[in-house]
């Protein structure tokens, strides 16, 4: 079920109200789904036909990255020249590495062939990863406020949601801090943690694919956005296009291992 909210001029938003948000039996099974989430098929960017240079420039690209190791998920390549260039950008969340990964990339690559074919650009989202697709690299420094959608659970939280809204706030922000430490290991930009809330506990994470400086801003950017949206819920999260998204439930939804904070 799909709803629109306006965000800002540039900023539109798509809500989905998602079963596995209300009924997450355990964090086990969250972990071993690449669950879809939302696609975007950049239509201006045009298609292109069987045969052309453009698709095997694109099956190439495909193929390099799907014999990587993904010990980390977070990949940006190009290949070819213009006007037959191909650049993807792959992402996976900061938990999901190695074989869920790689599993995700796959579920990816079939749903970005089967849900926008012969397009040369689109962007799709799961809940492990996202994978772009596009035939011009985007600046590192762009920030993508245009294909931005959001996800909440329909519940709202019991007692004090001011209060709660405030304090789920303040921990996004922590985890935000962490996630920008250009510390030569946290190389996918990604903070995730839990912590009590009263009688709750509430989990979170934040991440995003860019560089330490420019994560500061789409996190902050996102973490605002959220609240305008979604405050109050008992789950939420929200992609500010292919640059960052965070999110946070009121039950574990990573692999704990890997979690920080």
């Amino acid at each position: 079920m799909y709803s629109s909210y306006p965000v800002s001029k540039r900023l539109i938003s798509v809500y989905i109200l998602a079963i596995q948000l209300l009924f997450v039996r355990s964090v086990s099974s969250m972990n071993l789904t690449n669950a879809y989430l939302h696609h975007n098929c950049l239509v201006r960017e045009g298609s292109y036909k069987p045969g052309s240079k453009y698709e095997g420039n694109l099956n190439h690209l495909i193929e390099v990255i799907s014999n990587r190791k993904f010990n980390y998920g977070n990949i940006l390549m190009s290949y070819g020249e213009a006007p037959n260039s191909v650049t993807i950008l792959f992402q996976c969340r900061g938990d999901s590495y190695g074989p869920n990964c790689r599993s995700c990339y796959a579920t990816a690559i079939a749903g970005f062939r089967r849900r926008c074919p012969r397009n040369k650009a689109a962007i799709i989202w799961y809940d492990q990863c996202f994978l772009d697709v596009g035939t011009i690299e985007t600046p590192s420094s762009a920030i993508d406020y245009k294909n931005t959608f959001s996800m909440y659970n329909p519940n709202n939280v019991n007692g004090d949601t001011q209060s709660f809204n405030r304090m789920t706030r303040e921990f996004l922000n922590e985890l935000m801090l962490k996630a920008i430490i250009p510390d030569g290991i946290n190389l996918v930009n990604y903070a995730a943690g839990d912590k009590r809330l009263g009688a709750k506990r509430l989990y979170a994470m934040v991440q995003c694919a860019k560089t330490p400086v420019e994560c500061k801003v789409c996190l902050e950017s996102s973490i605002k956005e959220l609240f305008k949206c979604c405050g109050g819920k008992q789950g939420a999260r929200l992609y500010l296009g292919r640059s960052c998204n965070v999110r946070y439930e009121l039950y574990p939804f990573l692999r704990a291992e890997n979690t920080v904070g």
